[in-house]
């Protein structure tokens, strides 16, 4: 296996996802280069959500496909945003909407009740009929602040403040963040079983 198809449009998330896998020498390509149309994620967890992407981008490239899963979820909103995290305020998947709905319905809630933990899966599909995925799942605690800090990262990072941490996500560099966080540990993971894998 020399290439495989990468089943998300965001390309925060391509970035850090090449950079991890791109020492087993795979070649990742974007589902955009393959005119991969969107999939409704219709499943009820991560993992659902992350083979359904997978399955989708595989069937319609013919390559490997590999997919992510992830969000936030926060513990004084019952586990909110959580699988709808990328649409928390809507579905054009606005950054800046999302972190501004987040924070006001935190408003008024102390720093001490504000936990919070980032999850990924993340999920290897041979074919779009394979039957063993490979599925990797890590998360991320920590906290989250009452205004935006940092210029780093995507999504929720700069309200995500890591525990044992006086920085949010979004004020660590590239390489922190890929050794520490939820995606990261997951994708290395991945890697691990990738090159297990490769070597039969």
């Amino acid at each position: 296996m020399s290439k495989l198809v990468l089943a998300t449009g965001n390309r925060g998330k391509l970035a850090e996802i090449m950079e991890i896998v791109a020492p087993l020498g795979i070649k990742i390509v974007p589902q955009s280069e393959f005119a991969v149309p969107e999939v409704a994620e219709t499943g009820l967890s991560f993992v659902e959500n992350a083979i359904i992407k997978a399955r989708n981008a595989a069937r319609h490239s013919g390559l490997p496909a590999l997919a992510d899963d992830s969000g936030l979820e926060v513990d004084a909103l019952h586990g909110a945003p959580g699988i709808r995290s990328a649409r928390y305020a809507g579905d054009d998947r606005d950054d800046q909407a999302n972190n501004r709905l987040l924070l006001s319905r935190l408003a008024g809630i102390p720093a001490d009740k504000r936990t919070a933990r980032f999850q990924c899966v993340i999920v290897f599909l041979r074919r779009p009929d394979d039957p063993v995925p490979l599925i990797c799942h890590a998360d991320w605690e920590g906290r989250i602040v009452d205004r935006p800090k940092g210029e780093n990262g995507f999504g929720y990072d700069p309200l995500f403040l890591v525990a044992g941490m006086q920085r949010t996500s979004a004020e660590l560099s590239a390489e922190e963040k890929n050794r520490i966080s939820h995606r990261g540990r997951a994708l290395a993971m991945l890697a691990g079983q990738l090159r297990g894998w490769m070597a039969r």
